[in-house]
This record gives C-alpha cells, structure tokens and sequence, in this order.
C-alpha cells in the first residue's frame, strides 16, 4: 500500500531528518523521493542535499541527490526515486529551507514468499504488473555530461 510521505524541511538549524521504520516490523518498506524545493526564506545561495544509507556491504554512504540554488534551479524532480529505510537526508551546503516530499510504500511479505515465486499475482494490488518495483540496488555514481 502506498502512503504519502508528509515530508520534511531542512534548515540551518534541522540540517537533517531520519526516515525509519520499526525493526520488527518485517514487512518491506520503500521510500520514494518525489521533489526536492527552496521554500519561502531561502537564500540565493547553494543547497546541497545528500542521502545517507547503506549499501549492499551495509557501509554507510552519503550521495548528493540535489544542488538547488533559488536564482537558476528553486526545484528539482526526482521521478520517485527509490530509497530502502532507514536513510537520512541531510542539508550538506548552505541554509534552506529545503523541503523533501514523496512517498513510502509498504509490501506485506507471505510467510511462504519466496525469491523464485514473484510475480505479486494477489487480487489485493494497488497496481498492475507494468508498476511492480524492481529491486533496490546499490546506487551507483553517474557521470553527466553536458
């Protein structure tokens, strides 16, 4: 089921917010980042938001996501990009307010689910199998050219 993120705004003074779910909880959880925005206050200047999880050795990691500046870019879209809880997200530059919005997902596992058997064929789906998320990889550094 897919639930609305409320979000969070980070500050000079909340430079970070933790999105975190019960660790008994052993359903899957799924964080996807819709927009990254200035809000009302910001300053002309470079805000840098960067997401801090775990990899697939269970290192930390901290990937800049967003540079936003009021003047050329106030707001950037991430197409739902895809995050697997707990991960933070934290104002690395500048002052804000940046405000994160999205959504969180939760897929209740079967006891009897299993890797092999995943084509997710239950009457219960919000979504048809062209929507079915693929599974979260470890982010990879990406070059832009411009």
């Amino acid at each position: 089921s897919g639930l609305l993120f409320p979000g969070c705004e980070l500050t000079a003074s909340t430079k970070s917010y933790t999105f975190q779910v019960d660790e008994e909880d052993d359903s899957d959880h799924i964080l996807a980042l819709s927009v990254v925005c200035l809000t009302d206050g910001a300053k002309d200047e470079c805000n840098v938001v960067e997401v801090i999880g775990r990899n697939h050795e269970n290192q930390e990691i901290a990937v800049p996501v967003a540079n936003l500046k009021l003047s050329c870019q106030p707001l950037l879209s991430l197409d739902n990009f895809k995050l697997q809880p707990p991960v933070t997200f934290r104002l690395a530059a500048g002052s804000g307010p940046v405000h994160l919005a999205g959504w969180h997902q939760i897929v209740h596992r079967d006891d009897d689910f299993s890797e092999e058997d995943s084509d997710f064929s239950g009457e219960d789906d919000d979504f048809s199998e062209e929507d079915e998320l693929p599974p979260i990889l470890p982010a990879k550094k990406q070059r832009r050219t411009q």
